[in-house]
């Protein structure tokens, strides 16, 4: 219950401190999350609600990085682990119950018309275009659903992620183990 009470308060402030920058003209661009070992930014126009960890009911025969489907507010939704899918692991990362406890599930905004949520380490915020001091595009070879990648002032490197390309992707859609 005390998880519940504290994403409500985290989505209450997430909530006002958006609605502050409309206010003052300043434009969040980004949710800034963690998986693994890298640092992610998602467009708020294609992200969707967040939900405290659920852990989803394993489907057999399926890739990897497919945890499985939750029920999440009375829908079900696939559960994709960002960092392995990203890093095209072979298999999941072992993770502890401590860091159980600061992992969400971000769903895809109900606009992409795909019922999925990706697992992420960690909440860190709102991020704007101000706060990074360099930006560059993909590589060539880079995955369409990757998009620029930036550097914030201590020099740590975010990868946008265009959610809306991703689950277009034939690879992310397709769940089933090779």
């Amino acid at each position: 219950m005390a998880n519940r009470d504290a994403l409500r308060a985290f989505q209450s402030r997430l909530a006002g401190r958006l609605q502050a920058a409309r206010s003052t003209g300043v434009s969040a661009s980004w949710l800034a999350v963690e998986a693994g070992d890298a640092k992610y930014l998602f467009p708020l126009g294609h992200a969707g609600e967040i939900f405290p960890w659920t852990q989803p009911q394993a489907v057999p025969y399926t890739e990897p990085w497919f945890l499985g489907v939750a029920n999440l507010r009375g829908g079900l939704y696939g559960v994709v682990q960002l960092s392995t899918f990203a890093t095209g692991q072979r298999s999941a990362a072992a993770v502890t119950e401590a860091a159980r406890a600061q992992s969400r599930l971000v769903a895809l905004n109900e606009l992409l018309e795909v019922n999925c949520a990706l697992q992420i380490d960690r909440l860190i915020g709102l991020r704007g275009v101000e706060a990074f001091t360099d930006a560059a595009a993909p590589d060539a070879d880079a995955p369409a659903w990757m998009g620029h990648a930036y550097i914030d002032a201590d020099g740590g490197k975010w990868q946008e992620v265009n959610l809306q390309a991703l689950s277009q992707q034939p690879e992310f859609l397709s769940i089933g183990a090779a």
